[in-house]
């Protein structure tokens, strides 16, 4: 490629996590050896060609790095970018979301060279961020309709294992994880009423998810401490927290080997100034926002206790 003038691929980081076992068993996955790890999410902008789209490219890409490099700077484990102000919703988003999101996640790659970075694209769009994430030099990324089918605000959304990962497969992407949503968010699962969301877990696993991901009901809703420890005990596989984590609620989330926090100024779906987000703010229920650079140390101390 270099001949040809073209920029050279950008590389995955190299976590140790991800190694072969010398034995030649699975290897524990990313976040496996931790607890509580910290991952952020960059909720870039709203992609062009979709419904509130206003800004150029290049503006979205700046204000995405520039959020990336705030977390960085609070001492987050990880980042997630999501097209999450690409509303509403489509499970068959365009090629200019992939190349938008391709382009984003390559320059928050080269803002922090260090960090375990995914991509998420809604709706369903697992595919394509498995592309983006190849693209990229991303570690993982996080799949909704992985198993068992269930309706979601975009409509049903089919399970897509045995599809994602031969797609994986073909495309060279093996070393790129996939976190599984169970029992997802903003979703009925009355088609699935009669399987637990252990059984889900489970079910993930047997169908060789790197992690699985459990939320509460919504965007900024708790999990269910008991369904977490339902499904640690029902898995092998590292497990995220997705949702609704309060400085007042964190103790509840301790055996999770990793917890997803965003802004909360990323629930409102209109683009908002970076300055808004500059702090790391993180939900809290009696004080409204702590900033991430205070809730970090709290959640190391909780650890000790």
């Amino acid at each position: 490629m270099a001949g040809l003038g073209l920029p050279a691929p950008l590389c995955p980081v190299l976590i140790p996590s991800l190694l072969p076992s010398p034995q030649g068993m699975r290897p524990p996955g990313l976040f496996g050896r931790l607890k509580a790890a910290v991952v952020g999410v960059v909720h870039v902008g709203a992609l062009p060609g979709t419904p509130r789209s206003s800004l150029p490219l290049t503006q979205i890409i700046d204000q995405a790095c520039q959020e990336a490099e705030a977390y960085k700077d609070a001492g987050v484990d990880g980042l997630i970018v999501e097209n999450m102000h690409d509303l509403p919703y489509t499970v068959c988003p365009g090629p200019e979301v992939t190349a938008a999101m391709t382009v984003i996640s390559a320059a928050v790659r080269q803002t922090c060279p260090h960090l375990a970075l995914g991509a998420q694209i809604l709706c369903a769009a697992n595919q394509q961020a498995i592309a983006v994430a190849l693209a990229a030099g991303l570690d993982f990324i996080r799949a909704e309709g992985f198993v068992f089918s269930h309706v979601a605000d975009e409509g049903i959304i089919n399970a897509c294992a045995g599809n994602l990962l031969r797609y994986r497969k073909q495309v060279g992407a093996e070393n790129i994880q996939i976190f599984a949503d169970i029992k997802k968010k903003h979703s009925a699962h009355a088609l699935t009423a009669d399987v637990s969301v252990a059984e889900t877990a489970s079910a993930a696993e047997l169908f060789l998810a790197d992690g699985v991901v459990l939320t509460g009901t919504a965007t900024g809703s708790p999990a269910d401490p008991q369904e977490l420890k339902e499904v640690k005990c029902a898995v092998k596989i590292p497990v995220l927290i997705g949702s609704g984590v309060t400085l007042e609620n964190v103790r509840n989330y301790l055996d999770a080997n990793a917890l997803i926090i965003a802004s909360p100024y990323s629930f409102v779906p209109l683009q908002t100034s970076i300055s808004d987000v500059k702090n790391c703010q993180v939900p809290s229920n009696t004080q409204g926002v702590i900033v991430m650079e205070t809730f970090l140390p709290k959640l190391t101390d909780f650890k000790r206790i």
